[in-house]
């Protein structure tokens, strides 16, 4: 599997390119800006960009994904509790985080447990809300891009449109019960280890409290 991480845009998500090297089918997931850089790394490996996958749809997430998708065409894929969401630059922040409004329509609206096939790569998505109610994480090969849930000793905020603690700490104690160590690779900062976050990070630890 090729994979590659940009930090982008002014919030420095991190936005990460995979790749199943056999068919050469590519998937960005989270391109929040920059989309000049997420295309050098497309074209400069001759991949076939077949989704853009959204971990949730807030603006510092979205922002490249019209350039995307209106260069390569590729399936915009969600949670289907995100689409309201992602269509709104009202409820995406697109407007208030300092960009321009964005909005976009999803093609494939997916539900926890759904697995969305890559050439020979086989992604699982897990519902996580709490940041946003539609929010997920995507696990493949031992990995998991786990957006604004789970951060290295840190958990995203709750107090956004959608967001809810309650559900959050749902999604934490999910987290939690996996028992592969999945290496996490996280929407913003540091990539961290699911073990490592069992035992170091607060949130889920039971010492959980609202943010």
């Amino acid at each position: 599997m090729f994979l590659e991480k940009l930090e982008v845009g002014v919030y420095r998500v991190n936005c990460y390119v995979i790749a199943d090297k056999n068919s050469m089918s590519a998937a960005v997931i989270d391109p929040g800006a920059d989309f000049e850089n997420i295309r050098d790394i497309i074209e400069d490996n001759g991949f076939d960009l077949k989704y853009i996958i959204l971990t949730h749809a807030h603006g510092d997430h979205i922002g490249a994904i019209n350039y995307l998708k209106d260069t390569y065409n590729p399936k915009i894929v969600i949670h289907y509790l995100e689409k309201e969401i992602l269509e709104n630059p009202d409820y995406n922040f697109s407007k208030q985080l300092g960009m321009n409004s964005v909005s976009s329509n999803a093609d494939l609206m997916l539900h926890d447990g759904d697995t969305l096939e890559l050439g020979d790569l086989k992604l699982e998505i897990m519902h996580t809300p709490g940041h946003t109610k539609g929010s997920m994480c995507i696990l493949v090969n031992e990995i998991m891009f786990s957006g604004d849930t789970l951060f290295a000793g840190s958990m995203g905020r709750t107090d956004l449109y959608s967001g809810d603690s309650d559900r959050m700490k749902a999604s934490l104690k999910k987290l939690k019960q996996l028992t592969i160590n999945y290496t996490v690779l996280p929407g913003h900062g540091a990539a961290t280890t699911l073990e490592y976050e069992k035992t170091s990070n607060p949130f889920m630890r039971d010492e959980f409290h609202d943010y």
